[in-house]
């Protein structure tokens, strides 16, 4: 029984359903709770998604493009909700689109120690493709250009490829 219980709960929490990809300039690349929104000095702004044990941890990409590099950085494991967690294992990545480099970050936490990328640079991808999966709790930053309009709000829920992070 409690086998049998440990293995509905690892298929329940490694799901990845389908999605009808939402329409918009940027999507949210993953499911989760927005944590964050803060601009930073070079003038994009930081999006922060906070993904619970209960979320889908597949993430998509936020556009279309082409991955132009996928960088693991080893670090720490505190949780991902917490100020240091700056310091914690991620993979950064940067797409080629429409709107220039976009660069996303998948933050390991304390309980999810590793992210697998399921794609590699030089990989042309369309928004809402999959492209990487971070075990157990964790984050996702996404960092929106000058000029883009964020249109989420801290504690608003986002679920991967079907929630616009911009607004026109």
């Amino acid at each position: 029984m409690p086998a049998t219980a440990l293995a509905a709960g690892m298929l329940w929490f490694f799901r990845d359903p389908d999605r009808e990809i939402a329409q918009g300039r940027v999507i949210s690349p993953a499911d989760g709770v927005v944590q964050s929104i803060m601009p930073w000095k070079d003038g994009r702004t930081r999006v922060a998604i906070f993904m619970s044990p209960l979320n889908v941890h597949v993430n998509r990409a936020p556009l279309s493009g082409t991955v132009t590099s996928v960088e693991h950085i080893p670090g720490g494991f505190v949780p991902a909700f917490n100020k240091e967690s700056e310091n914690n294992e991620r993979v950064v990545w940067h797409f080629d689109t429409e709107l220039g480099d976009i660069e996303m970050v998948q933050i390991a936490g304390a309980v999810a120690r590793r992210i697998v990328p399921y794609v590699t640079a030089d990989t042309k991808v369309e928004q809402g493709d999959r492209i990487g999966l971070i075990r157990f709790g964790s984050r996702v930053d996404i960092y929106l250009p000058e000029g883009v309009e964020v249109a989420v709000e801290v504690g608003q829920a986002t679920t991967a490829g079907v929630t616009r992070l911009d607004r026109d």
